[in-house]
């Protein structure tokens, strides 16, 4: 497998094996009322990015380059990493955390690097300059310059179905708390 067909399969399979992952992560936890608190204080701060983030992308119409993505060029893939390091956090687990980090691994870091691709080629003209101002993954302290008015719109947080993202944590963090009643 090449590292373009990789890319793809990582792309087309992050949100499969998350949910592998997320099973895998919810057997071996061992939560208790507290660590289900304190990861669900840490995956609101990124369930919150991702909102953010969600209000301000329009999927290959547009460069994406106001809000978040004025400090990270990936700000809904940090928010996803907030979210994992809150529930790894709340199953309270170091396999856990190995199973995450793993995943976070394979999939996310090929999958930055295909839309990375994907984008300098619908963006040529704007991408490479903005690759310069803004960093992959880890946001910068200092935001690029704002170029233009753009607000966060609900209407887009709606299209890009992100409320789904809100479900699925509530539903886990009950996972959690289920699991950690009947250990």
């Amino acid at each position: 497998m090449n590292k373009s067909s990789f890319q793809s399969f990582a792309y087309r399979g992050r949100v499969r094996f998350a949910l592998y992952a997320l099973i895998i992560v919810l057997v071996l936890a061992r939560p208790t009322f507290l660590s289900v608190a304190v990861g669900a204080a840490v995956g609101l701060f990124g369930l919150a990015l991702r909102a953010w983030a969600a209000g301000h992308i329009r999927k290959e119409k547009a460069l994406a380059v106001t809000g978040p993505y004025r400090y990270t060029r990936n700000p809904l893939y940090l928010g996803s990493f907030i979210l994992g390091l809150g529930m790894v956090v709340g199953a309270k687990t170091w396999w856990g955390a190995g199973v995450f980090a793993l995943y976070f691994l394979v999939f996310y870091l090929p999958v930055m690097a295909e839309e990375r691709d994907r984008l300098r080629n619908i963006f040529p003209q704007a991408e490479p300059d903005y690759e310069r101002r803004v960093p992959l993954f880890f946001p910068t302290l200092r935001p690029a310059p704002a170029t233009e008015p753009r607000k966060w719109d609900s209407a887009l947080f709606l299209r890009n179905r992100e409320y789904r993202a809100w479900i699925g944590t509530a539903i886990v963090w009950g996972l959690f708390l289920l699991r950690g009643l009947i250990r």
